[in-house]
Order: structure tokens, then C-alpha cells, then sequence
């Protein structure tokens, strides 16, 4: 079948990041196509730790039931010095959240669950697989693609292009790119195996186990009976003898005999690599923008590449959608770069010093690691230094989005630019998460308003209500009422500083875009009128009469 000649977005990668944000751009009804050069999902576990963020991103589409279904949710782990433990970490969590800290999963499955929810929508989601893009070459209204596929060279013409082509991206490449940064020389065997095992789901770490002397080991338990096993190799050890089977097996079995896992087990998949902390400058480039590891490569110590990624999809396409729909000029665009670049930056310094403990890039950095882990044997105070610092939510701090602090008295956690608190709340005596508010259009969260405060409220989301995502109103009250919700557990007071007359304008993608308290009519009217051009001229109208 020939590729189709014009498509609104053209999606460069069919990867984990690519199948999600063809997915979301659906579900804002815009039309994309998605080009994979590869002919079905990725082999082997890759990226395996899903943040609390990713899976409600992935909500968004529809495709965290069926990841937390089949992964396998975890909330701390264990690090060992040699065969002794040093360190037990919990991540923050409580039974009324939404999602767990972290599920493990293999990625061929994110990427399947994303295929599924794009096929939701067959005449807005393509995918093409064995279609490899081989040109590019952009100009002011568009870019024109060159792509092998189904044994011919077909050209595509796309209003914009999103390279999600991975860390070797051919997009990047052809508009004359590099990724900038440090790579470190240590490398990690990757190994995959089926063994069955009734441990607990944790993150294990051993440092110099007796197991593989010398080495650092990583495991985590997958579905599907699968363990997914890092280590570390020697810098003298060549790349390519350490990844052949009989080199890999003997370390492997060595380590399941010093844990106790004696079931039989068989190798699934083999790979090597290296930590990376490399990014673009700019995500935006004229009409091709840039997600995932086509943009920044993250270490994998910290779990932040493909939870990266995914938040660049997060935040890409709503203002995509928003941009070809003609409801906000283009330059919305430039803030998915400024604030995806701050975020690469501070998931860069997180996953440097990871790497630095993980993999010591020098005689230095082995030392100080190993003064560490000696010292957590006896004293807990230094434990914490050996704590891997999973994925978060990055804030936006500086965004251009950001509106001034209405309410700087409710606290930092909710500020402008703060990735919004998640609260269960009750919705007609049924439990409500906030966060199942976000992913589509703009949200006003109105604590306790008063009459007017209501009444401008209700004006704003009537102004919006032809468009196909229209500003949702939340209503918070102190005791049940008709079309409110409620705070039984005080997880809104605590987290939002909440009181009578505090609105909060949140984002499509979870983000707090404002917070007032007693804003008038003309600060919520000019905070949505740059989304929402409905709202000028409704005014206007208003005006004129």
C-alpha cells in the first residue's frame, strides 16, 4: 500500500515515544502517520521501569489498564556491598493513590499498548513498519520527507515532522545535528533470562558481589517469569567477547547460585551498553521537532529515558493539537523545547551522578564509592548516598507559560510551572483522582468559589464549549453538593494550600498554569483567551451589546 502523499504530522520512529504520541495526537483528532523502520516491537526488555507519570500519561490513551495488568508494581529496593545490604529504599507512596511508584515492564509491551490505543482510531493513527525515512528537507510551510518503503522510494509531504527515530536518529542527522554532552566508558551487559522466582518485586543492586568480583550487578524481576540482569564489565574487556553467550552464562549462573534462585532458567536476549548524557540544545527546529532519545540521551541508572520520553509526548501534543487546530500561534511550540530542554537538563544531573556511583568514570569516583558503601555497613546516615534517586515529575520552573503567583501563600508543591499534586477527592460520594481530569482540554480547579467567582467560571466554560476539548470546571466544595466534588481526605488542603476563593488553572498536560485567590473576571478571561481564542470574541460580542 503507498504511503499517503500530505499528512498533517509525520512520526519519524515507531518506538515506545512515536506509538504514544500518535496515540495522543488521535485522541485530540489530529491525523498522523507513523513510519518504523524496524517490522513489529523491539526485542528484548530495554527500557523496563514505568513511572507514576508514565502510567498516567499513558491513561490518557487508555493504555495503563492493560500495563498494570500485566506489569509488575514496586515501591523500594535493596543495594548490598559485596554479600551484606547496605541500603533499603522506599519511594513515596500511599494505599489511596492512583498508580504505583514504578511498574516493570518490559517496553515491546508499552509499545504494543500504544499500538492498541492508536488503533482506536483508524482514520487518524497510521503506522508503517519496514519504512525507514532516508531525507529530509523542510521549508516554511512543511516538510518534505523521503522514505523507503514497501521496496520503493515514496515522498511524503507533512505540515510538521517529529523525529522519535531514537539515539541514532536519521532526522537528526539529516538536518545536521548533534547531541552534546559526556559519555562514560563504563559498559553493562544486558541480559534477559526466564526463571521462575517467588522474591519480591525491588530493585536489587550488588557492588563488588562475590558472585562477579569487581563488578556492580543490577536485577529486576519482568513479567512473564523474566529477570532482567546488568552488569558491569571490565574497561579491559573487549565489547564484543563479552556479549557471546558463553561469557554472559557462566557470570549469570554464578550470581543466581550466590542469591539462591537454583530453578531452571534459560537466556532470552543479550545486549550491551553505555551511559549517556547527551541532549539537543533545541527540541524545536523550524517545523521538525524532537522526542525521546532522538532529542537527549539519559543514563538508564534513575530510570529516566523512556519516562522522559514519554512526558515529551505528554507535553508535545496538546500544543500541537492546539497549533494545527489555529487555536494558539506556533511559537507555543517553542515552550514543548525550552521546557523539555530544562527538563533533559535536570534528569542529566540526576543521571550523572547515578552513573558516577554506578559506573565510576575513574580512579577518584571508585574510591569515594567504595569509602561509602564500606561506611553504610555501620552507619545509616551515609546510606542515603547510595540511593539511585528514581524518575520524578520535572517543574517548569522559568516556563513561558507560567503566569504570575496569585497565591504564592499556598504553598511551593502547586506553584506555576509545578506538575499538579495528585488528590483523591469524591465526586458525588464516588472516589475521583485529580489527575483523571488531565490529558485533554484546560482544567479550572475552583475551591469553595463564591457567587461571582461561579458565575465567571461557568461564563469561560460556556465561551469554550464548541471546542472539541472545553475548559472543565471543578468545583470543590466544603460539604456535598450538587456537581461538586469533595475533599474527605484533606489531600486537597494539604497539597494546594486549598481554602475559599483559590482557583487553580491546570494545563492539559497535568501543569499549573496559574493560581489565584479571588481573581476577577479578567485574570482567568486573559490566562485562557491565548488558548481559547473563543473567549476574545465572546467578549468582543459582550462588548459590542
Amino acid at each position: 500500500m503507498p504511503l499517503p502523499s500530505h499528512v498533517p504530522v509525520l512520526i519519524a520512529g515507531g518506538g515506545p515515544v512515536g506509538l504514544t504520541l500518535a496515540a495522543l495526537l488521535a485522541e485530540y483528532g489530529i491525523a498522523s502517520l507513523t513510519v518504523e523502520a524496524d517490522d513489529g516491537y523491539c526485542a528484548g526488555s530495554r527500557a523496563i521501569c514505568m513511572s507514576r507519570r508514565s502510567q498516567e500519561i499513558l491513561g490518557w490513551i487508555g493504555a495503563d489498564a492493560p500495563l498494570n495488568r500485566t506489569g509488575l508494581a514496586w515501591t523500594g529496593g535493596r543495594s548490598y556491598f559485596r554479600d551484606q545490604e547496605v541500603l533499603h529504599f522506599e519511594m513515596p507512596h500511599e494505599p489511596l493513590q492512583r498508580y504505583a511508584p514504578m511498574v516493570n515492564i518490559q517496553q515491546y509491551y508499552v509499545e504494543e499498548y500504544a499500538h492498541q490505543a492508536m488503533q482506536k482510531h483508524p482514520g487518524l493513527a497510521a503506522l508503517q513498519w519496514s519504512a525507514r525515512v532516508e531525507s529530509v528537507r523542510q521549508d516554511a510551510d512543511g516538510v518534505t520527507v523521503e522514505i523507503q518503503a514497501e521496496g520503493a522510494r515514496q515522498t511524503v509531504r507533512a505540515d510538521w515532522l517529529v523525529a522519535c527515530d531514537g539515539g541514532r536518529s536519521t532526522v537528526r542527522d539529516e538536518l545536521g545535528l548533534k547531541l552534546e554532552g559526556m559519555q562514560y566508558e563504563g559498559r553493562y551487559v544486558i541480559v534477559d533470562i526466564e526463571q521462575e522466582s517467588q522474591r519480591p518485586v525491588e530493585r536489587l543492586a550488588w557492588f563488588d558481589p562475590p558472585s562477579n568480583p569487581g563488578s556492580t550487578l543490577l536485577m529486576h524481576r519482568q513479567p512473564g517469569n523474566v529477570w532482567r540482569v546488568d552488569y558491569q564489565i571490565r574497561d579491559d574487556e573487549d565489547p564484543d567477547e563479552a556479549v557471546k553467550p558463553e561469557n554472559v552464562l557462566p557470570r549469570v549462573q554464578s550470581h543466581l547460585d550466590m542469591i539462591g534462585e537454583t530453578a531452571p532458567w534459560k537466556p532470552l536476549w543479550i545486549s550491551i551498553y553505555n551511559a549517556k548524557c547527551l541532549t539537543l540544545d533545541s527540541y524545536r527546529h523550524g517545523r521538525v521537532m524532537f522526542a525521546g532519545d532522538a532529542g537527549h540521551l539519559v543514563p538508564i541508572f534513575g530510570v529516566r529515558g523512556l519516562n522522559s520520553g514519554l512526558d515529551d509526548a505528554g507535553n508535545l501534543a496538546w500544543k500541537l493539537a492546539w497549533v494545527i487546530k489555529g487555536l494558539a500561534a506556533d511559537s507555543l511550540l517553542d515552550s514543548y523545547s525550552v521546557e523539555r530542554v530544562h527538563a533533559t537538563r535536570q534528569n542529566l544531573a540526576y543521571g550523572a551522578k547515578s552513573t558516577e556511583f554506578m559506573a565510576p568514570p575513574d580512579f577518584g569516583f571508585t574510591l569515594m564509592r567504595e569509602a561509602a558503601l564500606r561506611l553504610a555497613l555501620s552507619d545509616e546516615r551515609v546510606r542515603s548516598l547510595i540511593n539511585p534517586r528514581q524518575s520524578a515529575p520535572i517543574s517548569y520552573d522559568g516556563s513561558p507559560l507560567n503566569l504570575a503567583d496569585g497565591a504564592p501563600e499556598a504553598g511551593p508543591a502547586s506553584a506555576p510551572g509545578q506538575p499538579a499534586p495528585e488528590a483523591r477527592l469524591h465526586d458525588g460520594g464516588q472516589a475521583r483522582h485529580l489527575t483523571t481530569a488531565f490529558g485533554a482540554g484546560f482544567v479550572a480547579l475552583a475551591i469553595e468559589p463564591d457567587a461571582a467567582q461561579a458565575e465567571a467560571l461557568q461564563a469561560l466554560a460556556q465561551a469554550t464549549a464548541q471546542s472539541d476539548r472545553p475548559l472543565r470546571v471543578i468545583t470543590v466544595a466544603a460539604r456535598p453538593a450538587p456537581g461538586a466534588w469533595t475533599d474527605p481526605d484533606g489531600q486537597l488542603r494539604e497539597r494546594y494550600g486549598a481554602g475559599p476563593g483559590l482557583i487553580y488553572l491546570l494545563r492539559p498536560d497535568g501543569y499549573v498554569l496559574g493560581r489565584w485567590r479571588q481573581p476577577g473576571d479578567a485574570a482567568l478571561r486573559n490566562a485562557l483567551a491565548p488558548y481559547y481564542p473563543a473567549i476574545d470574541a465572546r467578549q468582543a460580542q459582550e462588548n459590542q451589546a
